[in-house]
């Protein structure tokens, strides 16, 4: 049996939702038809879809036309939801594009037919409410015409398949004709065309037939149905496995789901989607396969290519990935984005930091909402189309959440791009690590978006890397340099790279890659090649021809570039179109309204990014300064006498490895992929020959003369400081003990240590996340240094729906349990499964566990005994730091003056 995805798409209030009602009814899906007024449809579930009688979530229903089953999905209408509706189109077979009869083609119908072209969705346009007085089928199709290049009537060839006949007739035959060369060939040859090739003509998009009706009355939607089956296009897939990944989902228990389209091969219950990579993204897959029905669904065994359908089981999908063969394509990005950005208000006791993993949740089902944690002013921000939809996620996130929020102060969302080509390079080399990336950022046309591409041979760089840096490139929304805020419109290459044999991991070129990103923007940015960009409308303007004059001088005073279509007379209409800045179109609606006594309209439509009208003003507003953003930084890390520190962005050139810098000067000892420790790297400061000691204390006097400590070292060293002070002339507590069952290994109670050191407490009471990742670092720091094998682990069991996670830092693990698991089970389960392989260390002051360690034959450790381990370890790295001397330079005497202050 044939399958199809169909969606149907409209401007808000065309009958979208009545339409699919009366297929659903018709089909025998449901046997009552549901109404919007009486809140009772059988794809508008949600409260708030039902209160409002509007679609917010896109909904899946099937049903069969013959030999053909479709799956059907209703989208919404409003444009503050268009980020929900573009999502559907990746997965989408045909649409049913939904015109008012009365209103006519609407701003956001012409969005609509933008994007099917963009995704290369076919479509039929279902002309409504043409029982509403004043509607015409000539004047719709005069419509149409202006928006579509070969729309078709198909009323002459409907009436031939009510009375059972499929010929295509003259009138519509020779219509048709005139919509492809194809089809004028077939029509000259023979005076007809053929279903078939009309089918064709549709599927690739030189065709648009037009059915009129009113969904209402149930009027014209039996003939929608049997052209649906007649033209719908023949779809062939390939035998190997792929899907596309739409959106996520939870349902009513809490449950992650992915609904995704299978493009290749069978999808089965307990089949691998996704592997195991050398990130640490764990392998993914299909527990279970649901196919929805409304709010019910199916569980099934497998899904065949063509199948829509929710699977439950893979935790790190988004939507627009592309699993298995399908991952050969590129992922499309979106064309709708949000322009306006809010501040999440909470109520006084609300826990940011818990508000905002619960916002990361809605973030993972709407993407669009960019939810994002503003460092400096302690803010939770969320990007939102405009009030209906702010409207709509506070509602969400009482009903979800039981949280009372309020979305405040909002604000443009700005771009930023670059104006003539830069190279960036990051370099990432603690202890124990190394990455080395090189880009060259170039400049794009507006609309562009990001672009990357390798430009290295496999021959410098192994495929691996090359891979793993554009996964970097690609998984992240770098920050600009001006004000902070995300760029757009360059491609970024891959020119050069380098990688270590023993002490490269798939982290280190994540670090280089961003640090190359940022180093390039923050040489534009003090160049002069930086350029900020504001979210633009592509607006029509209709009013009375003796109102042209103040429009136009309203278009000039509010940065518009525009033009008159017609209207000449006074009494005639006049049709002004253009583009400007969101900023201040964004209420002309009603200034229009005040002056044009009602007869004016004003129809904008997203318009992408342009140039921003008063970059001086944002630039002053920001008050972002690049160099101050630790999560962000512009300079990299290098290694001196096996310490990393911080080199500023403006003398990264000069020390990089893979082309020119110190390394380059001595090719003698560059050779970092062919060595075997990070002992054997030529370290910054060393000598091998008495001559080289002048250029060599030049080169450290110019790039140290202002160094700063990158910002991982800096909480680290902050901590490393605080515990040195109560260390005393204590020895350090050894952690080896006698029993030679291999390798040591500390499991760490995380926030039993947390809230035992009182370090941390200043910490602590300002944010337990940064507490937290100040713990991590010291930690991290330690197990450097100790070598030994540590997971340190941190309660998540209160948190609803919390599915765990890991990540890890060499032989250190950091785990957050799972809902309903505490620590304190992990670390017995741990400690019992691991006792008879390592020496095992169990750090907690928690009696209990103490006390299970001890049956389970591991050593105890308490927060305060770890304590002095780590303080001690801390005393000696600081030892053999003084012990350096490099002549008369100490590029690292303003490190020493950290640690001791």
């Amino acid at each position: 049996m044939k399958k199809m995805i169909m969606g149907v798409l409209a401007h808000v209030d065309a009958g979208k939702t009545t339409l699919s009602e009366g297929i659903l009814y018709l089909t025998g899906t449901i046997r009552k038809m549901g109404r919007v007024d009486n809140r009772d449809t059988f794809l508008d579930t949600d409260s708030m879809e039902r209160d409002r009688g509007i679609t917010v979530f896109s909904k899946e229903a099937r049903f069969k036309l013959g030999d053909l089953e479709v799956t059907l999905v209703d989208t919404p209408g409003h444009a503050d939801f268009s980020t929900e509706m573009e999502r559907t189109l990746s997965v989408l077979d045909m649409a049913v594009l939904v015109v008012s009869g009365a209103e006519g083609v609407q701003s956001h119908t012409r969005t609509l037919i933008r994007l099917f072209e963009l995704y290369e969705v076919p479509f039929i346009v279902f002309v409504n409410k043409m029982d509403m007085p004043g509607t015409s089928r000539e004047r719709s199709m005069d419509d149409l015409k202006k928006h579509l290049p070969a729309p078709v009537d198909m009323s002459s060839f409907i009436k031939e398949l009510r009375e059972g006949r499929q010929d295509i007739p003259g009138e519509t035959a020779e219509e048709a004709a005139t919509c492809s060369e194809e089809l004028m060939n077939e029509y000259l040859e023979s005076g007809a065309v053929s279903i078939t090739s009309i089918s064709a003509a549709v599927a690739s998009g030189k065709l648009f037939p037009v059915v009129f009706g009113s969904a209402l009355k149930m009027e014209g939607v039996d003939d929608l149905l049997r052209i649906i089956e007649l033209l719908a296009p023949e779809k062939h897939y390939s035998g190997d496995f792929g899907a596309v990944v739409y959106k996520i989902t939870r349902d009513a228990q809490g449950k992650r789901l992915t609904h995704m389209k299978i493009t290749g091969g069978t999808l089965k219950n307990k089949m691998v989607i996704s592997e195991a990579d050398e990130e640490g993204c764990p392998e993914e897959k299909a527990e279970q396969i649901r196919l929805y029905n409304g709010e019910k669904f199916t569980a099934v065994s497998e899904a065949e290519a063509g199948t829509l359908c929710a699977v439950l089981g893979p935790a790190g999908t988004y939507g627009g990935q592309r699993l298995g063969s399908a991952s050969l394509e590129k992922e499309k990005k979106p064309v709708i984005e949000p322009s306006l950005t809010y501040t999440l208000a909470l109520p006084e006791g609300d826990d940011p930091v818990l508000v905002l993993r619960k916002m990361k949740e809605l973030e993972e089902e709407d993407p669009a909402l960019r939810v994002s944690w503003e460092e400096r002013t302690k803010e939770i921000r969320v990007s939102v189309m405009g009030e209906l939809e702010k409207d709509m996620l506070e509602y969400r996130i009482k009903e979800k959440f039981g949280i009372k929020a309020e979305l405040t102060k909002g604000r443009i969302i700005y771009k930023e791009t670059i104006t003539e080509p830069v190279e960036g390079i990051g370099h990432y080399e603690p202890l124990r690590h190394y990455a080395e990336v090189r880009l060259m950022l170039e400049p794009l046309p507006e609309g562009s978006g990001l672009v990357f591409e390798s430009r290295v041979s496999e021959d410098d760089l192994a495929k691996n890397w090359q891979r793993l840096i554009l996964k970097h490139l690609e998984e992240r929304r770098h920050k600009g340099t001006m004000t902070g805020a995300e760029i757009t419109d360059m491609r970024i290459s891959l020119t050069a790279g380098r990688a270590h044999l023993k002490h490269t991991e798939g982290g280190d070129f994540r670090q280089a890659t961003y640090r190359a990103v940022r180093q390039g923007l923050r040489r534009a940015l003090a160049e002069g090649k930086m350029r900020l960009l504001e979210p633009m409308y592509d607006f029509t303007i209709t009013v009375p021809g003796k109102y042209i004059g103040r429009v136009m001088t309203d278009m000039d005073r509010l940065g518009a570039t525009f033009r008159i279509e017609d209207g000449s007379g006074i009494d005639d209409m006049a049709r002004i179109t253009g583009r400007g800045p969101v900023e201040t179109l964004s209420e002309y609606q009603m200034e229009l309204n005040s002056f044009a006594e009602g007869f004016g309209r004003f129809d904008a439509l997203p318009g992408g990014y342009g140039p921003c009208h008063n970059e001086e003003e944002v630039l002053a507003a920001s008050n972002y300064d690049c160099d101050s953003d630790i999560y962000n930084p512009c300079g990299s890390v290098f290694t001196d006498h096996g310490a990393g520190v911080y080199v500023d962005w403006d003398q990264v050139n000069d020390l990089a490895h893979t082309e020119g810098g110190l390394r380059g000067l001595r090719k003698d000892l560059n050779a970092p992929e062919e060595t075997e420790t990070a002992d054997e790297f030529p370290e910054i400061g060393s000598k091998e020959k008495a001559g080289e000691e002048k250029t060599l204390k030049a080169i450290f006097e110019k790039t140290y003369g202002k160094s700063k400590r990158d910002e991982q070292l800096l909480r680290a060293n902050r901590a490393r400081a605080s515990l040195r002070n109560s260390v005393g002339e204590r020895e350090k507590v050894p952690l080896r003990n006698s029993r030679g069952k291999g390798k040591s290994y500390l499991i760490i109670d995380g926030y039993n240590v947390l809230f035992a050191w009182d370090d941390f407490k200043a910490l602590r009471e300002a944010s337990i996340d940064g507490a937290r990742e100040a713990l991590i670092e010291v930690v991290r720091n330690y197990q450097g240094y100790t070598g030994a094998g540590i997971t340190l682990v941190f309660d998540g069991y209160k948190l609803k729906g919390n599915i765990g996670e890991k990540h890890s830092y060499g032989d250190l693990n950091v785990v957050y349990t799972k809902e309903a698991e505490t620590a304190d089970r992990f670390i017995e389960e741990f400690a019992f499964e691991k006792g008879k392989e390592y020496d095992i260390t169990v750090v907690t002051s928690d009696r209990p566990v103490q006390m299970s360690a001890l049956g389970d034959g591991t050593r105890r450790l308490s927060s305060r005994e770890f304590y002095e381990e780590v303080a001690a370890a801390s005393a000696e790295i600081l030892q053999k730091l003084r012990s350096y001397k490099l002549s008369d330079n100490r590029p690292f005497e303003e490190f020493f003056m950290e640690l001791n202050n």
